[in-house]
């Protein structure tokens, strides 16, 4: 009878314990540091300390609490909060990996605490938080409707949220856009006192005493929020006076980002994601030669990386004999 009920107490613990060992999932510290303690208790002790991003195998859960083990093979307890799912984490390896190939449409910093988060939606899987004041780079903005909070009187617009696809060192995810301040060039910062800026990228440079001095496309927008921007202004190096002016202007466009920058056959050139009043979309394409900007002409599509087509020379008329 000891026999069996030992044997009945073996097999239940090696059933607990295969149990355990087939939920082990891996998941990745959300916070910057992360203390590891021996026991969910009021009163227990420090195992380890961890860093954002470091992973660790979960090998079980209570209400609001994680057993894991970190990677020298050290078991202990985390707040569950204090998790990232592997899902959520490689979507957000993803989202940085896109990034790599695109332009940052402008660089900026945080103006206060805030989530970074694996879609643009306030209650979507938080990736990380940034502090005050963290350096960032803007790529892209989405704007998303949000429900109205409890109690609040019926509205006929919806709410909605401006959020900026943003990438943060090694990082790249979703964060609320009033929380961002762009950061421009110093010598045309005063551009933004008087306009909604959204966008300043680099599209050429020129010699001025054996330096190289960019010029730049902003980009800003009026009276709306449903286009990422309306209007553009190409500011070119004046050398004579050593000063950034205005060289070329358009206003009323119906655009969206990315804007992007090119050479084509050595000469700078970008083109504007836009749409027509009918929802048509077209990219428009402009030539930078030296400090003067022009249009070179229309794609169709937004993904197309082919160049406008060279209007045609209409061929002369063949000369008419006269009449004897």
């Amino acid at each position: 009878m000891v026999l069996v009920a030992a044997g009945g107490l073996g097999y239940f613990s090696w059933r607990r314990h295969a149990a355990v060992s087939a939920a082990v999932e891996t998941a990745y510290v959300l916070p910057e540091s992360l203390g590891v303690v021996d026991s969910p208790a009021e009163i227990r002790l420090g195992v380890a300390m961890l860093r954002h991003g470091d992973r660790v195998e979960v090998l079980g859960r209570t209400r609001n609490w994680s057993k894991i083990r970190v990677a020298d093979g050290r078991v202990g307890w985390v707040e569950t909060a204090s998790l990232l799912d592997s899902a959520s984490y490689e979507k957000g390896q993803r989202l940085f990996l896109e990034l790599q190939r695109e332009q940052p449409q402008a660089v900026g910093h945080t103006v206060n605490v805030a989530n970074l988060r694996v879609e643009p939606a306030r209650d979507a899987v938080q990736l990380m938080q940034l502090r005050a004041g963290q350096s960032l780079e803007i790529f892209g903005r989405r704007m998303v409707e949000r429900l109205a909070p409890p109690g609040a009187p019926p509205s006929s617009e919806p709410l909605r949220d401006a959020w900026y696809l943003v990438r943060v060192g090694e990082k790249a995810g979703w964060m609320l856009g009033r929380l961002v301040a762009l950061d421009l060039p110093e010598a045309i910062a005063h551009y933004a006192q008087s306009a909604n800026l959204v966008a300043c990228v680099v599209v050429s440079t020129v010699e001025d005493k054996g330096r190289r001095v960019p010029q730049y496309l902003v980009a800003d927008r009026v009276g709306t929020t449903e286009y990422d921007f309306t209007h553009i202004r190409i500011f070119t190096w004046w050398v004579k006076k050593q000063e950034y002016v205005t060289a070329y202007v358009e206003s009323n466009l119906r655009g969206y980002f990315p804007l992007r920058v090119s050479q084509v056959d050595g000469v700078p050139h970008f083109r504007l994601r836009l749409v027509d009043p009918k929802g048509r979309k077209f990219q428009k394409v402009y030539r930078m030669v030296d400090t003067i900007a022009r249009p070179v002409g229309i794609v169709e599509g937004w993904e197309s990386q082919a160049m406008p087509e060279r209007p045609a020379v209409p061929s002369r008329p063949a000369a008419r004999r006269p009449r004897r």
